[in-house]
């Protein structure tokens, strides 16, 4: 198969994107991950922008990578300097990447408006700036910014800026699609013209998404010629982001046959991508195709009844091969083949008569505002209960909640909980930040006695949701609840008019679920 190399940028590009911020640690996490990933070549960033860029290539002179080529960027010289004494250039041979990356203007009109220059000096910046970089035995690959906008607006010009950084020395032509306005029959167009006329070089294409196109524009530049592609994890990046790894290398190798990092390794893209999230500190963007929590997720019954008989009729690819994994959703839109798979996984054997019973049970729930999706703990307490296989833990009495505010503005929440386990009675008071909180401590306050377990046991979510928005403060609300212990994270739900008791519903299932858990019985229904 032919090679196209992948060059990310994530740790560039991908923290313009707003709310994201990589520590010094961080970014060094990221880069080992992307080298075993087998990415061709990672770009660390500007190492003059700021000490911490500094310290990353300092530290990363010092690791082996297996796989990739680490890459610093930069810009052309200024025009008031001389390429010898440019301090961005400088940084740059100072970091000791292997690669160095540097960034030239392509279009007239940043030449012009921006630079203020002429287009001659432009030409001769780009072509000092390549041949001085190389002459010090580096590997240049010259970023010719806004080229598609450049090339429509003055394409002579546009060319002549490649054949600049060509004639200096480039090992790399990378053709910029910065504002991410174009559509893929002009980056196909363009690129095509580029490759034809650099016949000897490699071609690059790096686009943003602004018209939601950044993926397909890059798979129009392979298709033309173009055997570098450059992008970040997730499509993170400025505006609307830039191309997105995680689509367009699995695109390349299972679809058009390229190779890139090979079968193996591309069953790790799944965790490559959530791990990059949580770096992130990002929420999971769970509809991302290929690596989405959602990318394999099923619904309608009719979907589900034909995947069980032939998994093609639904998915375009199988899940395993970049590791995420297939999952059905129960909803009032399932049939019975969603249960029954969903049970039957997790070898739970039960006939059509009984799944029916459940997916009434569900569909009855989500009448009343209830959904599963998010709370699959749930789920398997309400098919425990349908099936008849489902003792509580305990018997509440009665719970109270009291909020007050003090004279000095201070919130204090108290929570009394009574309730029978194993007809011993329990009555206990506990404080909280919030009535939620509270109940939650007197809740487990009082079955700690019984159920020690609980103590490793915490929530790490709670969201509400209001389900009937038309009828105002009267509406009913959905709390979800996620918890977790040490081994699992699971979610619950709970439905009412009174988010109290929604929340009360919740953390009951949420505890119930620990304790089954902690015995051993619960299904781990997917």
């Amino acid at each position: 198969m032919e090679k196209v190399a992948i060059y990310d940028t994530t740790l560039r590009d991908g923290m313009q994107a707003e709310g994201v911020s990589f520590t010094l640690e961080e970014k060094i996490a990221v880069a080992k991950r992307l080298d075993e990933f087998g990415i061709d070549y990672i770009e660390g960033g500007f190492p003059l922008s700021n000490p911490k860029e500094e310290h990353f290539f300092a530290q990363m002179a010092e690791e082996k990578l297996q796989n990739a080529s680490l890459a610093a960027f930069g810009s052309t010289c200024r025009a008031s300097n001389k390429v010898e004494e440019d301090p961005g250039l400088q940084a740059l041979l100072a970091c000791r990447a292997p690669i160095l990356t540097i960034v030239g203007k392509s279009w007239d009109l940043h030449v012009q408006e921006v630079l203020r220059c002429s287009l001659e000096e432009n030409l001769r910046l780009c072509s000092d700036s390549v041949a001085y970089l190389k002459k010090h035995g580096r590997k240049v690959f010259f970023d010719a910014e806004h080229f598609f906008d450049g090339f429509k607006n003055n394409s002579e010009y546009a060319l002549k800026v490649l054949q600049a950084a060509a004639d200096a020395g480039a090992d790399a032509l990378v053709l910029c699609e910065t504002n991410g306005g174009c559509l893929p029959n002009e980056v196909f167009e363009i690129t095509q013209t580029v490759c034809r006329m650099f016949s000897g070089l490699v071609i690059g294409i790096h686009t943003h998404n602004d018209s939601d196109c950044a993926v397909a524009n890059s798979l129009a530049a392979v298709q033309a010629g173009a055997r570098q592609v450059q992008g970040t994890i997730n499509g993170l990046g400025e505006r609307c982001g830039n191309a997105n790894l995680c689509s367009i290398i699995p695109n390349l190798t299972l679809k058009m046959g390229f190779e890139t990092v090979g079968l193996q390794r591309l069953k790790g893209l799944t965790q490559l991508s959530r791990f990059v999230l949580e770096m992130a500190n990002l929420p999971p963007i769970i509809h991302l195709p290929y690596v989405g929590e959602s990318a394999f997720a099923h619904k309608g019954g009719l979907h589900i009844d034909a995947l069980r008989k032939n998994e093609k009729t639904y998915e375009h690819i199988h899940p395993s091969l970049v590791g995420n994994e297939r999952r059905y959703l129960i909803s009032e839109l399932s049939g019975s083949s969603n249960v029954l798979d969903k049970l039957q996984r997790r070898k739970i054997s039960v006939d059509r008569q009984m799944a029916a019973k459940i997916l009434k049970a569900v569909q009855d729930l989500e009448n009343e505002g209830y959904q599963f999706e998010a709370a699959e703990a749930s789920f398997e307490l309400l098919v425990r209960k349908t099936l008849g296989d489902y003792t509580p833990s305990f018997r509440l009495i009665k719970y109270h909640v009291d909020v007050e505010r003090g004279s000095e503005g201070r919130m204090v929440t108290e929570a009394t909980v009574k309730l029978q386990v194993d007809g011993r009675v329990e009555h206990v008071v506990a404080e909280g930040d919030g009535p939620v909180n509270a109940l939650d401590c007197a809740l487990r306050k009082a079955l700690e006695v019984f159920y020690p377990e609980l103590k490793k046991m915490a929530l790490a979510d709670y969201k509400v949701r209001v389900v009937n928005a038309k009828a105002g403060t009267a509406a009913k609300v959905r709390v979800v609840i996620q918890s977790h212990d040490q081994a699992d994270f699971w979610g619950t739900v709970g439905v009412s008019e009174n988010i109290i008791e929604a929340s009360w519903l919740a953390l009951v299932d949420s505890v119930e679920y620990k304790l089954l858990k902690e015995q051993g019985k619960v299904f781990r229904l997917p």
